[in-house]
This record gives structure tokens, C-alpha cells and sequence, in this order.
């Protein structure tokens, strides 16, 4: 017997519900299982499909409460009317956007759905220049306290002769003869829901549905060309190693669109008096033996210079001493502390009076 799916209870309504809720229901389900999304599910998600695909339409919907199978594809009960299934049907076209119609002329808007997925409507997001990265090393103050930098990088820049258009100066932009001024050029792919069209960037005017009436001699009407610019590079206080300061709008640029972005990683140097422990800074002290047992001060340096240190009468090998506000700065102006390990200096060779003491204070039980 034929595992019969039940397309209701998939989409989870009822039998009586409307187109309206069927697309709702489908809409809310595929947002969440989608392969594209995180935590998507795509075998959940065909199933999902399948179910809309035929409660959708009309001859199919009644085909399927009728006889539990449609017969005219995409239903319950196996390969029923020659319905081939999902296998090998290619998802990836959902990211396209749809406008056409399902299968024997069936018409189902994926466009409306899944635009609530894909923004836009089932439109290819906005075009804008590629992304670009760099790297900085910076010693270690300066990764404390903030720093500034300035390089030179190559990259795609706007043309400065043209501003951008490809045009030659004096010239205008006409309307692109290939997509006929709106940008984008249909394609028309047959699946398993019937045929569905895909829209892409016009390759002729690259999406902005115009192209120069003469071309710039300069970029050749690309509006875009390489070459070396400045970059000024603002590292805040506190960065830490492996950061990255994006810096919107500063990467390469694309003829028509907004430019990329650029990405700074930090390469914070060691020190070898220091090392961060989150917001505070952790250095090490050697300290006498006498004075450890009986106290004293040390000099001791910190990234905002030198200060005393008072050591504590009986202080012990690894305790942390704590200098308040000589860490790292904080955004909202505060500052973490300087943590003090203590090392204590065992002497190796003892001299006699030195023994001689040493063995009263045993004697003393210390």
C-alpha cells in the first residue's frame, strides 16, 4: 500500500483553509527551513514544497482530497500522472526570484514568498564593489592605548575623469539597447513546478540599464579603474589581536553601485614585559626572599611608566598584586588594572650567617 502524505497537516492547517492561509503557512515554513538559512532543512523544505505545489493549485488541491494523488504531477502516492519527485530538482533557483507559472499552466507566486526570505520581492540583492582586506601589525602599546595609521593599498577606485560613468567628458549615458533600460535580463528554466523565470544583471550596462554615448579614454568606460590610494586607519584603544575594524564604503568600487567595504586586521606584537588578560595587563616582579617575608617597595614598570609597588609582609610565590587603573582604556573612559605576579628569588648558595639565620628562624617553627 502507498504511504499517503498528508499535505494539511505538512503546512500544519486545515483542510478548509483558504489560498490566502496556504501561502501564509507555506511563506512562514520555508522562511524557517530553507537550505540557504541557517538551520535550514532541506528535506523538511521539499516536503513543504511539495505540499504547496499541489494545495496551491486548484485541479490538483481537488485532485488530492478527492483521491488522496493528483494526476496531474507533484501529488501524494508515489510518481502518480508521471510525476518524477524532487530528486534532482535544483533549489537554488529560489535565490532568483520566480515569476512564471507552475506546471499545465498553474500559477503560483514564489516571487511574493520568497522575497520575505531573500528581500526585494525574489530580486538579486543590490550590486556594490567587492569587499577587500588588509593587514596591520602594531606594538603592543599602541594596541593599548590606539593608534593611527596611514598606507597606500591598490584597488578598484571610481574614475576621477568620468565620476563614475564611463562616459567621456562632455558626453552623455544612453539607454541600453540589450535590456532595454531596466538593468536586468529575464531567463526562463523549466522544474519540476513548470517554468520559472530568473532575473541576472544586464552583462552589456551591468545593471544599470544605461551605457555611455562615448566612452571614457581613461577607464574605458568601465567607470572604475586600479590604482593606489591613501588609507587612514583609526585603531581604537583596547584593540585586540586578530580584530577587524571594517571601514564601510572604503573597498573597491563598481560602475553604478556603491563601493565594498574594506576590512583591517590587527596583528597586535607581543611585549616582553606584558601580556592582557581582557581588560587588564599582567607583568611579573622578582622579589627578594627577605622581602618577601618581611615587605618592602619596588620600583615597577607600567605602560604609563614607572611606580612604586609596596610588597606585603609575607607576600607568596605566584600571588598577583593589583595596581588599579594601569590596564587597558575602556570605551566609556574607565581603565582595567595591572596585575602583579610575584616571583620570589630563592637563593642557591647560602653563605654562612645567612644559613646561621635560617636555621633559627626553623627553630622558631618558621
Amino acid at each position: 500500500m502507498l504511504d499517503m502524505k498528508d499535505y494539511y497537516e505538512i503546512l500544519g492547517i486545515t483542510k478548509t483553509a483558504s489560498a490566502e492561509d496556504i501561502k501564509k503557512a507555506f511563506r512562514a515554513l520555508a522562511h524557517k527551513y530553507h537550505p540557504d538559512k541557517k538551520g535550514g532543512d532541506e528535506a523538511k523544505f521539499k516536503e513543504l514544497s511539495e505540499a504547496y505545489a499541489v494545495l496551491s493549485d486548484k485541479k490538483k488541491r481537488s485532485e488530492y482530497d478527492t483521491y488522496g494523488r493528483t494526476f496531474t504531477g507533484g501529488g501524494a502516492g508515489g510518481n502518480a500522472g508521471g510525476a518524477s519527485g524532487f530528486n534532482g530538482f535544483d533549489f537554488s533557483n529560489f535565490t532568483q526570484g520566480f515569476d512564471g507559472s507552475g506546471a499545465n499552466g498553474a500559477e503560483f507566486d514564489l516571487g511574493d514568498i520568497f522575497g520575505d526570505i531573500f528581500g526585494g520581492g525574489g530580486q538579486r540583492r543590490a550590486r556594490r564593489g567587492r569587499d577587500i582586506s588588509i593587514d596591520v601589525e602594531i606594538p603592543f602599546k599602541d594596541a593599548i592605548f590606539g593608534t593611527e595609521r596611514r598606507m597606500l593599498i591598490s584597488k578598484l577606485t571610481t574614475c576621477d575623469t568620468c565620476a563614475g560613468s564611463g562616459a567621456k567628458k562632455g558626453t552623455g549615458m544612453v539607454t541600453c539597447a540589450t535590456c532595454n533600460g531596466k538593468g536586468q535580463m529575464k531567463e526562463s528554466r523549466n522544474t519540476f513546478f513548470g517554468t520559472f523565470t530568473s532575473q541576472r544583471s544586464c552583462p552589456t550596462c551591468k545593471g544599470r540599464g544605461e551605457v555611455p554615448k562615448e566612452i571614457c579614454p581613461v577607464c574605458r568606460g568601465d567607470g572604475v579603474l586600479k590604482k593606489q590610494e591613501e588609507i587612514h586607519v583609526v585603531i581604537p584603544a583596547g584593540a585586540e589581536n586578530g580584530e577587524m575594524i571594517r571601514m564601510p564604503g572604503r573597498g573597491e568600487a563598481a560602475p553604478g553601485a556603491s563601493a565594498g567595504d574594506l576590512y583591517v586586521k590587527i596583528h597586535v606584537k607581543s611585549d616582553k614585559l606584558f601580556t592582557r588578560d581582557g581588560m587588564n595587563l599582567v607583568t611579573a616582579l622578582s622579589v627578594k626572599l627577605s622581602d618577601a617575608l618581611l615587605g618592602g617597595e619596588y620600583r615597577i614598570h607600567t605602560l604609563d611608566g614607572e611606580t612604586a609597588l609596596q610588597i606585603p609582609t609575607g607576600v607568596t610565590q605566584g600571588e598577583f598584586l593589583r595596581i588599579r587603573g594601569k590596564g587597558v582604556p575602556s570605551s566609556r573612559g574607565s581603565r582595567g588594572d595591572l596585575l602583579v605576579r610575584i616571583d620570589i628569588e630563592f637563593p642557591k648558595k647560602l653563605s654562612k650567617g645567612a644559613r646561621e639565620a635560617i636555621e633559627r628562624l626553623r627553630k622558631e617553627g618558621l
